[in-house]
């Protein structure tokens, strides 16, 4: 699934090419993709609708148009692909909503699972929508502030990967970045959040913002499928210390990164650096 870096490098490159372009008809071939208004209203309302900006919520895409929000989450394997008017169009069968633009080009939403969803909301009411509503601070923004962090970790017993999924102590961590996150920490993934130390804490926080921010500046991680707007692959899976490392020397202490499950999700961690008991 993209994780927040994949999902604000979409939401650049779609800034670059829909940026100003106004809709002239929507198609839509897996109506479930849609979860808000009903299919031939979702389509009625967007003709004429100008692409004012490109925003985003934790994994969340948001187009800002000129009367609505639309909102539009990519789960595990959604794309957007772009046509300029002089460009031969492909559609696939994976191929599930088309953005027909005045000036002839088109934006297309791909997606091999059928997984993904778009809502259209009020203008400026992307806020309230109910994905949306409930999450935690951005790690890359000043509002995700240390002591916070630290109040809302010593509250939950709760194992800290899991934690970290969810969303609401902090958005945009996915299964990779929570891996890495965690190792530059050196916290076991089932430690109980209420357990780690105020260093510790401290490490996490430090060790989220580094993480995504470093992923970000390489565009993501390219781990199977994942390209971005302009159909360019990550590359900060090369900097991937213990995600999807199984087998690998740890580069702090050469033992071999080992995975296990947790909360029903395949967890990389290192057995030396990352011990079990702690704090």
């Amino acid at each position: 699934m993209p994780e927040l870096p994949e999902v604000e490098t979409v939401r650049k490159g779609l800034q670059q090419l829909v940026l100003g372009k106004t809709i002239a008809k929507v198609e839509v071939f897996w109506p479930r993709i849609i979860e808000m208004p009903e299919v031939p209203i979702f389509q009625e309302y967007l003709i004429g609708q100008t692409i004012e900006a490109m925003s985003r919520r934790g994994k969340f895409l948001i187009f800002k148009l000129s009367q609505f929000d639309l909102v539009s989450h990519l789960r595990m394997e959604g794309k957007y692909e772009f046509f300029a008017r002089d460009q031969e169009v492909v559609i696939t069968k994976h191929t599930h909503v088309i953005f027909h633009f005045t000036d002839g080009s088109q934006l297309q939403y791909r997606d091999v699972r059928k997984f993904g969803r778009m809502a259209l909301v009020g203008k400026d009411q992307s806020s309230e929508y109910r994905g949306i509503k409930q999450l935690g601070p951005e790690p890359l923004s000043t509002d995700f502030k240390l002591e916070a962090f630290e109040k809302a970790l010593a509250l939950k017993t709760m194992a800290i990967k899991p934690l970290l999924l969810n969303q609401k102590i902090v958005v945009g961590l996915g299964n990779i970045y929570v891996d890495e996150a965690l190792w530059y920490a050196k916290i076991h993934p089932e430690r109980p959040a209420n357990s780690l130390t105020k260093e510790e804490i401290g490490l996490l926080y430090e060790g989220t913002i580094k993480v995504l921010g470093n992923a970000v500046e390489a565009g993501g991680t390219t781990i199977r499928s994942y390209v971005n707007a302009l159909g360019e692959m990550g590359e900060f899976q090369v900097s991937l210390v213990v995600y999807d490392q199984t087998g690998k020397s740890c580069p702090r202490c050469q033992t071999p990164i080992e995975k296990i499950k947790v909360a029903q999700r395949g967890t990389h961690f290192c057995p030396t650096c990352q011990k079990k008991v702690g704090g």
